[in-house]
């Protein structure tokens, strides 16, 4: 399989964990209540928790670091997106379950992941454009 450089078992389980995120937030919209209301925050939260999840699938198959680096600011603004539609859900007592509140904190949790990666990958393209490499620089990986 070819990814990022730098991508191992850590990069595996982030994979994991955000589809699971994906998975729970599906599983906890079939308890909220058949309204309205419910159902147009129910169809944004399942848009971006699902996207949360396959955005950072996409950034770990990027090409180069200028790649992943915008892959992974679509997956922060995804997990972003996802905390918002939680925090509605919660405020306007939609679901009121430790799964909401649990899950709402594992949107934040990915998000402060993502948004750490996103800079850690900036940095180092800064670092090496700085020591006269190229901007971009395109690599892979076999694993």
């Amino acid at each position: 399989m070819l990814v990022h450089s730098g991508m191992n078992a850590e990069a595996e389980a982030l994979k994991k964990r955000s589809k699971k995120f994906a998975l729970d937030v599906l599983t906890l919209l079939r308890t909220l209540p058949k309204t309205t209301e419910s159902r147009t925050i129910g169809d944004q939260l399942i848009r971006s928790a699902t996207g949360t999840a396959a955005n950072y699938r996409a950034a770990c198959q990027s090409r180069s670091d200028a790649e992943f680096i915008a892959r992974m600011g679509v997956a922060l603004e995804e997990a972003d997106e996802s905390a918002l539609w939680l925090e509605i859900m919660t405020e306007m007592k939609l679901s009121t379950s430790n799964e909401a509140f649990r899950l709402l904190d594992e949107a934040d949790q990915l998000r402060a992941i993502f948004a750490k990666s996103r800079l850690t990958s900036m940095e180092g393209m800064k670092r090496r454009k700085e020591a006269g490499g190229r901007e971009a620089e395109v690599y892979f990986r076999r694993v």
